[in-house]
């Protein structure tokens, strides 16, 4: 039985005129009568009791009455339900430390104004943890600037990056705007942690110019970093986005690495079969767009 027997069912009862029925559902009274005829075929029972012609329901049609209202009750909530699910729909999305404090707040600030039903929710990690997630569909996209491993996830650069090297007012490295990748040896770098995309692309640049490097603090965030480097507790390298406000307030200071350039993008992922609804797409681009 499909919902429509169930309607054309419902205003036949309350008419208890088949005519009637088939006029305020804009069909034919044949099509009506048919869909009676299916009903008390599939039950096998008589609904209505045709008297003096007119119709009268039965026992076992009022008590199919109030089965059917209430499915089709049921039925119209849930459409109403789920198209409201589908206009301000629920995003999920995994951010790299990076992304999350370089790009995010603003972008999800603008996004709203394009689209103030979707809510937005916010995981941030480093990039392998987000690839996991991704992975067990516990976040519906990922923003990440490190290296995607899976093959099962899909990327699509959207923004260029770049690392800098970074030093507190009082370091000799700020008087100075090109350092020589060997004068990085003797320093003590704050740097991110193992999984970071920050972190693998420092270690690759730095390893591909044979300069040795001494970690003597390792941080899960970019906040961390600045402030310790404002304190003079070493240097760092690390996204020119992070750290725009403090260089124009020239609480921290940056220096080309003579040769040496870390050049990168921030990523969108996702699971290569994950569904992309409309308004996962609006988000796509316009993250790609105007960002």
């Amino acid at each position: 039985m499909t919902l429509r027997h169930f309607k054309i069912f419902i205003e036949v009862c309350e008419t208890m005129n088949m005519t009637q029925a088939a006029e305020r559902l804009y069909i034919s009274q044949s099509a009506v009568s048919q869909a009676i005829s299916d009903l008390e075929t599939y039950y096998g029972t008589k609904l209505f009791e045709r008297l003096s012609k007119r119709i009268y329901l039965t026992n076992v049609g009022e008590k199919l009455l109030s089965y059917a209202r209430h499915i089709t009750e049921m039925t119209e909530e849930a459409q109403a339900s789920i198209k409201a699910l589908s206009e301000s729909e629920f995003i999920r999305i995994g951010a790299s430390v990076t992304v999350g404090a370089a790009i995010l707040p603003q972008f999800v600030r603008d996004f709203k104004k394009i689209s103030p039903t979707t809510e937005i929710a916010v995981v941030e990690d480093n990039t392998s943890v987000i690839e996991s997630l991704i992975l067990s569909n516990k976040v519906d996209l990922g923003l990440v600037e490190g290296e995607i491993i899976s093959p099962d996830i899909k990327i699509r650069p959207f923004l260029k990056d770049e690392l800098i090297l970074i030093c507190g007012k009082n370091h000799p490295f700020s008087k100075k705007s090109i350092i020589n990748p060997h004068e990085l040896e003797n320093e003590n770098f704050i740097i991110r942690e193992m999984g970071s995309g920050t972190r693998r692309l420092f270690e690759i640049k730095m390893a591909a110019s044979n300069v040795n490097w001494k970690a003597s603090w390792v941080c899960n965030n970019s906040e961390t970093i600045k402030n310790a480097v404002e304190n003079n507790l070493g240097i760092s390298v690390i996204s020119e986005k992070s750290v725009v406000k403090e260089l124009g307030n020239q609480t921290l200071f940056s220096s080309r690495i003579d040769g040496i350039e870390f050049i990168r993008s921030f990523k969108i992922a996702h699971h290569k079969n994950k569904f992309i609804t409309e308004k996962m797409n609006m988000l796509i681009n316009h993250l790609t767009k105007h960002y």
